[in-house]
């Protein structure tokens, strides 16, 4: 119990630090919203990889299906901004380091509470901030990729009215999926977050994603 308060403490910690960082930015009246995108196909259902089950296991209220929302976001200038100033703290307040520097294995999904994590651990902080400002669960979406490196990947999925943006801590910037030039490999469903599904640009034979 004592662990869990503290794990509890030291989430609500980043996130405040997180948080107050992002009200520092300020709200230009002339923020253009981005062209409109494309959507992500998805091509069937799969289990969720090793590295999400864990996490849950860890964060169960993270993983709640009752907290499903509307399956995409109705992306304003506000909207847009505030996309813009979360992804660009975390990706500035959190240290990278792998997964086996950090915590001496190979996998493990967590919210950064040191504020040191990997590619997926700065996912799951944006999806937490996004989520407290009342933005849907069902249109945030942690993602598995190949990046141009031909590496597993974690990015966030933002689904809008306009299409579909990536999050990603290896850029400040927001683009949409396909402009990324990664390989989709796979993301949460909108209707359920434990259940994944496969996207249409990857071929059968690279579902990889640290199953275990």
């Amino acid at each position: 119990m004592v662990l869990m308060l503290r794990k509890i403490a030291l989430t609500l910690a980043v996130l405040s630090c997180c948080m107050l960082a992002f009200t520092t930015f300020s709200f230009s009246k002339d923020v253009k919203l981005p062209q409109v995108a494309t959507a992500v196909a998805t091509i069937g259902e799969l289990p969720a990889p090793f590295g999400w089950r864990d996490f849950c296991r860890k964060y169960a209220q993270e993983c709640d299906v009752q907290a499903i929302g509307a399956p995409q976001i109705e992306l304003t200038a506000d909207i847009w901004q505030t996309l813009r100033n979360i992804n660009e703290v975390v990706n500035h307040d959190i240290e990278p380091i792998s997964d086996f520097d950090h915590w001496g294995v190979a996998e493990s999904w967590d919210i950064p509470t040191d504020r040191k994590g990997d590619c997926e651990d700065f996912a799951l902080l944006k999806r937490k901030m996004l989520i407290a400002l009342k933005l849907s669960p069902s249109a945030l979406l942690m993602t598995i990729v190949y990046n141009r490196r031909h590496e597993g990947h974690a990015v966030l999925t933002v689904v809008t009215d306009r299409g579909d943006f990536i999050l990603d801590n290896q850029a400040d910037a927001i683009i949409s999926w396909e402009q990324t030039g990664y390989r989709f490999v796979e993301r949460q469903s909108a209707r359920n977050p434990n259940i994944w599904v496969r996207l249409s640009d990857s071929p059968a034979e690279i579902i990889v994603s640290s199953r275990q």
